[in-house]
């Protein structure tokens, strides 16, 4: 691969990488010393299942020299788009012992966003599944707080890093290392068990815990994401051109839509699920049960001609807190119009 957009992290479709959001906490407690780290991985995986979390993978910190040339390959063909910015602080990317000084395990949390609710109005535009609840970042980040505050009452004084793709970390890199699911051909992690509708969230530490191992790529001669991707994104196996993607062009582009582009957004507009929807592996996927996750009931009651009529006031109604909300009203427009007008 060339470089995957998993491998820098963000949408579910492909990766980014804001500035900020990385949380280092300074955790000091009683150890006795007595709990070995089987004991606490077994604690850190049990506690992660009681806040929602599907998956809950280890590895042992340290750089991701396979992902350097792959990465490197990418951002030199550009295909990062306006995205200038993941080609900074690359060293810090690959390397967590960068983010955390002695750092010595990354935990990968995985918890769903997959919905069964869709629009009645089958040919109203489309947001992704990720977008139609309240804010990841802010979801993630408080569960993984409670994670640790709890490893705060089991374990000696130790430090963490917490990244909710919003930093540097190339959180689907190390979903892979971590035995979270397997990097699929459209650059997303999937897993036999719980499909790719997956938001993933790390905690780097500097303890020592069980290394879990990265699992098989099941995706065998597969290819309908790559088929089905309607601006023909996925320019191979495992890699994403940004510059094609729906997800990048509804959300990342500030200015005007490429005009090549105009009909090809399948009435996407913002983000885009056609690689998820297509994947065999996401028939097993289950219901987030994530109360916050859910979206407004009036979001799927939206028809064509209210989706055409949008006001702010609607807008900031529907989207409050969500996703949305960091897009603002005016680039929802603009890619409304995109697709409605002719």
């Amino acid at each position: 691969m060339v470089v995957t957009f998993a491998d820098l992290a963000r949408f579910p479709c492909f990766l980014l990488v804001e500035s900020g959001c990385s949380v280092i906490f300074r955790i000091g407690m009683h150890y006795s010393g007595n709990s070995n780290a089987a004991d606490l991985t077994r604690r850190i995986k049990t506690k992660a299942r009681e806040l929602g979390f599907i998956r809950c993978g280890i590895a042992r910190a340290g750089y991701l020299g396979q992902e350097a040339p792959r990465l490197k390959r990418w951002l030199d063909a550009g295909m990062n788009g306006e995205m200038g910015y993941v080609a900074d602080g690359v060293d810090m990317r690959l390397d967590p012992c960068k983010l955390l000084v002695g750092a010595k395990s990354v935990i990968c949390l995985a918890h769903s966003y997959f919905t069964d609710k869709k629009p009645s109005d089958s040919t109203a535009p489309k947001i992704s599944k990720y977008a139609q609840g309240g804010d990841y970042h802010r979801i993630l980040r408080k569960k993984a707080n409670t994670l640790l505050g709890y490893l705060r009452q089991e374990t000696e004084e130790f430090q963490a890093v917490v990244e909710i793709d919003s930093g540097a970390a190339l959180e689907k890199a190390w979903a892979a290392c971590t035995g979270v699911g397997w990097v699929g051909k459209n650059s997303i992690i999937l897993h036999r068990d719980h499909g790719s509708f997956m938001f993933l969230a790390l905690v780097i530490v500097d303890l020592e815990l069980e290394y879990d191992s990265p699992l098989t790529d099941s995706c065998a001669h597969c290819t309908l994401c790559i088929d089905a991707c309607p601006t023909g994104a996925i320019v191979e196996p495992h890699v994403v051109d940004a510059r094609k993607c729906i997800a990048y062009l509804t959300i990342e582009i500030k200015g005007d839509l490429p005009i090549d582009k105009k009909g090809k957004l399948d009435n996407w507009i913002f983000g885009c699920d056609v690689c998820q929807d297509v994947c065999p592996w996401n028939r097993k996927a289950l219901p987030h049960g994530e109360p916050e996750f859910d979206a407004l009931d009036e979001l799927y009651q939206m028809t064509t001609a209210d989706w055409r009529n949008l006001t702010r006031e609607t807008f900031n109604r529907l989207f409050k807190g969500t996703p949305l909300a960091r897009g603002g009203f005016q680039r929802l427009k603009r890619n409304l119009d995109f697709n409605l007008l002719p």
